[in-house]
């Protein structure tokens, strides 16, 4: 799984190339998004955090609505390396429609309690997206349910693509409640099982025929 985004950037000395500039004022966007939402973000914040001058920032980025785009686009990628698994080397998704349900919903629930905010901003601009099947992790997520609600295994009558966005609504609207709520590390990491057994206890009670996955059921049981 990927690590936290919610480092602070710090700022370097000569840079070395244009594409390392790029990840760096990224980084920078992440670090501001992360803290400060959508509203707070600017690209001359961004420009301060990263160490690079303003004009510099806008060679890459023009607007504010670019940084968010392409900090969509970078949570979307981690996503898909997180729960589905890397691309391939020469840059094809790894097919998730084969990942262990539990394995999904592990990687999904760690991910967005770590990054609540940057999870909500990919969320949202999805949801309200006019294509949102152009999105990585949201094309294969879409995917990976309906290959599951098409398999002899499942209920019948299975809508994926309804099943797919309340799935992601929960799983990244959790995140902001556990932000708020979580004092401690333990209360976080609580929280976070908490979540992670709920979607596993409507997979299986709700979508999956409970008699053909045991194992999920010992799971369940442990949890």
């Amino acid at each position: 799984m990927t690590g936290s985004v919610e480092e602070q950037v710090k700022p370097r000395g000569r840079r070395r190339n244009p594409e390392v500039t790029r990840e760096e004022i990224l980084a920078a966007a992440r670090t501001v998004l992360a803290s400060d939402g959508p509203d707070g973000l600017s690209l001359s914040k961004v420009a301060h955090l990263a160490g690079v001058n303003r004009g510099t920032t806008y060679q890459h980025f023009e607007t504010r609505e670019d940084l968010i785009k392409a900090t969509v686009e970078w949570v979307s990628e981690n996503l898909s390396a997180s729960v589905f698994g890397k691309p391939s080397e020469d840059g094809t998704p790894a097919d998730g429609s084969q990942r262990p349900v539990y394995n999904v919903i592990t990687a999904l629930v760690d991910f967005a309690v770590e990054n609540p905010e940057l999870g909500r901003i990919w969320l949202f601009e999805i949801m309200s997206s006019e294509n949102p099947d152009q999105d990585v992790f949201f094309k294969q997520f879409l995917q990976s349910t309906q290959v599951m609600a098409d398999n002899e295994y499942s209920e019948e009558g299975i809508d994926a693509e309804v099943l797919s966005v309340i799935f992601l609504a929960g799983y990244f609207l959790w995140p902001l409640w556990v932000k708020s709520r979580a004092k401690t590390a333990k209360e976080r990491r609580q929280m976070t099982l908490r979540m992670r057994r709920e979607v596993l206890r409507l997979s299986l009670h709700g979508t999956l025929r409970e008699e053909f996955f045991p194992q999920l059921q010992a799971l369940l049981d442990a949890e």
